[in-house]
């Protein structure tokens, strides 16, 4: 198996180099322009396994628990070791812990909020590219640095070929049929499209490279697809594989609505928006339940997949208004699926398991 560095092996290594640490909480954010600071983006999904009191005594308890355990996280000094937070404005509830960074816990590191438009129009784009430039300032004002265009152009590219490796993993994934041993798994699979939460893009078209050239992306198992915010607790992937299924593709916000596409703008800041606005349908940036519905149908033909997982997280309010609604065209369209919620902190339910063994064997 490939090794993976750990989150806090990965910032000190980074930090000895020079560099500084933010922490991003989800989903969309300009990358390369925090590279461009010299800033490496950490991304902050939760964690799982935190004392949540911590953060309850800031939130409600309707609150998902991303958000309770990113702020437990925080004031047990889970995030010490970061030099800035940022808020991106993907729900309500993300947008209220951004209050509370700002107004009432205060935390050491400087704070910046960042605003999602909600369309793909030509005002979202010039409102995200107003976003974009207001961190630059901001960024700006913290460090005494001001890249230039070129440099900027520099850390879009590289940061675009990591987004055409991250889509080429999946690519192998799905079009790998071998049924020889020596397969990975779903989870082993997933630590490599989720080393992209931390690691520098330079290190994450390494690991690619080397998972693309040295592991077997086939094995058995019936093919499924996970929609989602993001897939913790992970033991979820192992119980997946146990039950016989294989995920060959995913619409988790955390991976598959971030392979960003390439851009062909030279106005660095334009690119920039433009690869959020250009990505797989979202609904957290107001895409329409007809764009997400197309979207996973074309997964799944493509793939070859039988059915759709939801995973969603509890009290998620943007993915629970349109399950409904999409579940209902999916399978108006032949598409068998299953929805279950759960809390990130909590350990992986029996009874999860139970309804995923039984969904499966209805797809065999």
């Amino acid at each position: 198996m490939i090794k993976i560095p750990g989150r806090h092996e990965v910032c000190e290594k980074f930090k000895e180099n020079g560099g500084k640490i933010a922490a991003v909480l989800p989903i969309h954010y300009p990358r390369a322009l925090l590279r461009a600071f010299d800033f490496l983006p950490v991304e902050v999904w939760g964690p799982p396994h935190v004392d949540v009191s911590y953060g309850g005594a800031h939130l409600q308890p309707y609150v998902c628990s991303i958000v309770h355990n990113a702020l437990s996280f925080l004031k047990t000094g889970g995030l010490d070791e970061t030099d800035l937070i940022i808020v991106p404005h993907a729900c309500d509830s993300l947008q209220g812990l951004g209050s509370i960074l700002i107004d009432f816990v205060k935390p050491r590191q400087p704070v910046f909020p960042f605003y999602l438009p909600r369309g793909k129009r030509d005002e979202d784009l010039n409102f995200l590219m107003r976003e974009i430039k207001a961190l630059f300032e901001n960024l700006s004002k913290i460090t005494g640095k001001r890249p230039d265009d070129d440099t900027l152009m520099m850390k879009i590219e590289v940061e675009e070929l990591a987004d055409l490796k991250l889509k080429e993993l999946y690519e192998r994934r799905f079009r790998d049929r071998s049924q020889g041993n020596g397969a990975i798994s779903n989870l082993e699979f997933y630590r490599i499209i989720r080393s992209r939460e931390f690691l520098p893009a330079e290190d994450f078209i390494k690991l690619a490279d080397e998972s693309l050239e040295k592991l077997n992306f086939g094995g058995k198992g019936i093919p499924v697809i996970m929609s989602g915010i993001v897939p913790e607790p992970m033991e979820i992937l192992d119980a997946i594989g146990e039950a016989g299924g294989k995920v060959v593709a995913d619409d988790f916000a955390c991976c598959g609505r971030r392979i960003y596409p390439p851009g062909n703008s030279r106005d660095p800041i334009e690119r920039m928006a433009r690869a959020i606005i250009d990505a797989p349908p979202d609904v957290t940036r107001g895409s329409l339940i007809e764009e997400r519905f197309e979207h996973l149908k074309k997964l799944v033909e493509v793939t070859g997949a039988r059915g759709v997982i939801f995973y969603t997280v509890k009290f998620c309010e943007p993915e629970l208004f349109d399950l409904p609604e999409l579940r209902n065209m999916l399978k108006e369209v032949g598409i068998p699926s299953v929805h279950i919620e759960v809390d990130i902190g909590d350990p992986l339910p029996h009874q999860t398991i139970t309804r995923i063994t039984a969904f499966l064997e209805v797809l065999e």
